[in-house]
């Protein structure tokens, strides 16, 4: 699942939101949706961590 790029994991986490926001979904699929979000979201936080820390890399050479 670390293959999805940042786009995909984004827009897949919307996709499920928007599920879970109708409400029409059984509790089984919703929990299971929730936890795929849960994942997702650490994806993208790790791929923004990651650039964070590249940006800080480069910008403290620059100095």
């Amino acid at each position: 699942m670390d293959k999805l790029t940042f786009e995909q994991a984004v827009n897949e986490l919307e996709e499920i939101i928007k599920k879970l926001e109708d409400g029409n979904l059984p509790l089984e699929d919703a929990v299971r949706a929730f936890e795929r979000g849960s994942e997702l979201r650490r994806i993208c936080e790790g791929k923004l961590k990651d650039v964070q820390l590249k940006i800080e890399m480069m910008s403290e050479k620059s100095e």
